[in-house]
């Protein structure tokens, strides 16, 4: 097992030679960044230029993974899965980028929050029937998932300013996202244990290779990649954004299967959902705004949440065996008992008489 731990690596930092707290700062930091720099570059994109392409956008940062996963040495020769392995994984994987992308052009920020916060329950849910996996949690696990959620909610949409925007077709596509998302990390995470083999540069490339042809085929049936090219054509300078946007997702990304790896798809999951959260805070400690009630409410079922996940597992102690004496559990045949008589009448001769 030792030598399948030492396969794991992030950006060349030995993960499973350091303490478990290592791990999570190196992963926790690595997704952090990443997907601080996506929010950013998404909102840019998204309700600055008012450009709705999820599908092709997703198309454009796939073909930058790839250019940085061969940048960091990985080959399709160092495979240790067969391409099979990636075909459901790259199904829901680009549904769910291009789905909750596409989602931004019709619900607004506090709906997609209200949706996105609710992810970890239906990964835990879907655990149980991923072949592979079939992972059952305890209820204190569901308890600190549905704290988790409802702090969330009430924190974020407590910053927002207004409130939120429900359109059908946007519930649609963040619902299927929503669907897709449960799959995306039990499938990874059911990966992981039945080759742990695996590296995160290979899950990623061949689920993004896997996907291309997905994503074509969606851009050719709803007529993105028909308006996509010229309004970017017209914008060149918004190819610039995209890749600096999959250059430090990249590293989010990684950093995500690393920590689906070492602490599970839930886990991470909860990781991922609190990120939001995180940032609100840091952005109102920095920047000195005032926090309300529903801000503290938030805070307190999120930080009950940790608690929860914090405290071990009431496991019960295995019962020491008793050693039997072996005449409680054999006994012994009428002829082993003779022979024993007449032995022992043979001794009580054999001593000298004093």
């Amino acid at each position: 097992m030792k030598n399948e731990e030492q396969a794991l690596f992030l950006f060349g930092i030995s993960l499973s030679t350091r303490p478990r707290w290592q791990q999570f700062l190196l992963c926790s930091s690595g997704f952090f960044f990443g997907y601080l720099v996506n929010g950013v570059c998404e909102e840019y994109v998204y309700n600055r230029l008012q450009f709705s392409y999820g599908w092709y956008f997703t198309f454009v940062q796939g073909w930058v993974y790839v250019a940085l996963i061969y940048f960091n040495g990985f080959t399709p020769k160092q495979m240790v899965n067969s391409w099979r392995t990636y075909f459901k994984l790259s199904a829901v994987l680009m549904g769910s980028q291009g789905l909750t992308k596409g989602a931004l052009a019709f619900i607004n920020y506090p709906a997609q929050i209200m949706f996105k916060s609710a992810k970890v329950l239906p990964v835990m849910v879907m655990g149980a029937f991923i072949p592979g996996l079939r992972r059952k949690y305890p209820p204190h696990e569901y308890i600190s998932a549905i704290l988790l959620v409802v702090g969330l909610i009430l924190f974020t949409l407590a910053d927002a300013q207004t409130s939120p925007n429900f359109s059908i077709i946007g519930v649609l596509m963040i619902s299927g996202a929503l669907i897709m998302d449960s799959f995306v990390g039990n499938y990874q995470e059911a990966i992981f244990k039945m080759n742990p083999n695996t590296t995160q540069m290979e899950m990623l490339y061949c689920s993004t290779i896997v996907g291309f042809p997905i994503l074509i085929v969606a851009m050719i049936v709803t007529g993105e990649l028909r308006k996509a090219w010229p309004s970017c054509a017209q914008h060149p300078y918004v190819y610039g954004v995209l890749v600096f946007e999959a250059c430090a997702t990249f590293v989010g990304q990684v950093s995500v299967l690393s920590l689906i790896a070492i602490f599970g798809a839930a886990t991470t999951t909860m990781i991922t959902t609190a990120r939001k959260a995180v940032t609100l805070l840091l952005s109102y400690m920095i920047f000195t705004k005032p926090l309300t009630e529903q801000h503290g409410t938030g805070l307190l079922l999120m930080a009950m949440c940790i608690i929860m996940k914090m405290l071990p597992e009431n496991k019960p102690l295995p019962r020491p065996q008793k050693t039997i004496p072996l005449h409680q559990t054999e006994k012994p045949s009428q002829t082993e008992d003779y022979r024993f008589q007449i032995g022992a009448e043979e001794e009580e001769e054999k001593r000298p008489l004093v």
